[in-house]
């Protein structure tokens, strides 16, 4: 496996997330399996409109002093990694309308064509209690992808964690599901412009 060709689709890939509002300035992770128990994540503090070589960290499953340079998500990563052999690529990003449209309901039922054929419904999974979501989330999010048939996780107030064995078709993926989110807010707001009328 070219590595280096790898960090050059994670960087390509955050770019345009980036663009879409995808990822903040610092908020978001992007990682690549480049062996079994070998992963390559972005660094704390990324800018994921200017991802580079620097900004990528590579991490063995076993910890040792890159782990402190990585992403905070770098652990749920792991455990993705760990139980499930389908994911090649994982991502965690804040669409503003999915993360949005996740706060008042508990599934996502896209009424577009695009979203309905390629996602069909969405669970909402509500992480409950903020407070220790981090001390829980690698466990119960790895846990979540391992016994749903699914490869994407929609969490309340929080967003979405996403795996898939192709960069290209995770991100398609995304894209859908947020446009789905976004007709879905837009037809609530006219409906309510009607109902006032």
């Amino acid at each position: 496996m070219n590595k280096q060709h790898m960090k050059q689709k994670l960087s390509t890939f955050a770019l345009s997330l980036f663009r879409k509002d995808f990822f903040g300035i610092y908020h978001g992770s992007i990682s690549a399996k480049l062996e079994s128990a070998l992963f390559v994540i972005n660094a704390k503090e990324s800018i994921f409109d200017a991802i580079d070589e620097n900004q990528l960290v590579e991490l063995r499953f076993n910890k040792d002093y890159r782990w402190k340079e990585a992403s905070i998500d770098a652990d749920i990563h792991k455990s993705i990694y760990k139980l499930i052999t389908d994911a090649k690529f994982i991502t965690f990003t804040m669409a503003p309308f999915t993360t949005s449209y996740s706060l008042y309901h508990d599934v996502i039922i896209p009424q577009d064509y695009f979203g309905h054929q390629q996602l069909g419904q969405i669970p909402i999974y509500d992480p409950k209690n903020f407070e220790d979501w981090y001390d829980r989330a690698s466990s119960e999010i790895a846990q979540y992808f391992f016994t749903h048939d699914t490869n994407i996780m929609v969490i309340r107030g929080y967003g979405i964690f996403a795996y898939h064995r192709d960069l290209h078709e995770m991100a398609k993926q995304l894209a859908i599901l947020e446009r789905s989110c976004r007709i879905l807010m837009l037809d609530k707001e006219i409906s309510a412009v009607d109902d006032i009328r």
